[in-house]
């Protein structure tokens, strides 16, 4: 396979992945970039097709494990952190723009779960991967990787009933809105 149907074929998966991991449009384009920059280099030593995108997944995953390291051992200025907080604020109201209510309230509470769980939810639903390729990326059973899965749905739905109020607005449109009844 040649590594522009490649690029075509996986890179908005990939990308909507690591927007669901870092929650920053602009570190996410360059995560993307630097995978598929990876996945030129390397295409040609992949020995196994049938595990391509498995192995495109894993380097966007590692990738965005070392940028949160990297992001742990930054100590930030107050400056870059007003800073920060004015991009993270933009970034806010253009993923408003661009996503439903529902959507926005889900992924609030998704971000309660532990990290593991986010994983498992973003891989499998955002990033549209078998439960094959989850567990390779992970390097787990697939086993594993459904009784994961099935916990962080499980959990996710605990969470919502809880965080979460669910009403049909004027158009006929189900919105899922914060729970504003002081549970915590």
């Amino acid at each position: 396979m040649e590594f522009f149907e490649v690029y075509d074929k996986y890179h908005g998966r990939v990308r909507r992945f690591i927007v669901a991991s870092v929650r920053d449009e602009w570190v996410a384009d360059d995560l993307s970039q630097e995978t598929f920059i990876r996945v030129r280099k390397n295409l040609d030593t992949l020995k196994d097709v049938s595990k391509l995108a498995s192995w495109i997944f894993r380097i966007a995953h590692n990738l965005c494990q070392d940028h949160f390291r990297i992001l742990k051992r930054t100590s930030w200025s107050e400056c870059q952190l007003d800073e920060a907080k004015d991009v993270f604020k933009e970034a806010i109201v253009q993923r408003r723009l661009e996503q439903s209510e529902m959507s926005l309230c889900v992924q609030d509470v998704v971000k309660l779960l532990p990290e593991s769980s986010q994983n498992i939810i973003r891989l499998f639903d955002i990033a549209e991967l078998s439960h094959r390729e989850i567990a390779e990326i992970l390097d787990i059973t697939v086993e594993n990787v459904k009784v994961r899965l099935h916990r962080a749905r499980k959990e996710l739905r605990a969470l919502l009933e809880k965080k979460c109020t669910f009403e049909v607005d004027e158009r006929s449109v189900l919105v899922c809105e914060p729970a504003d009844n002081g549970k915590e």
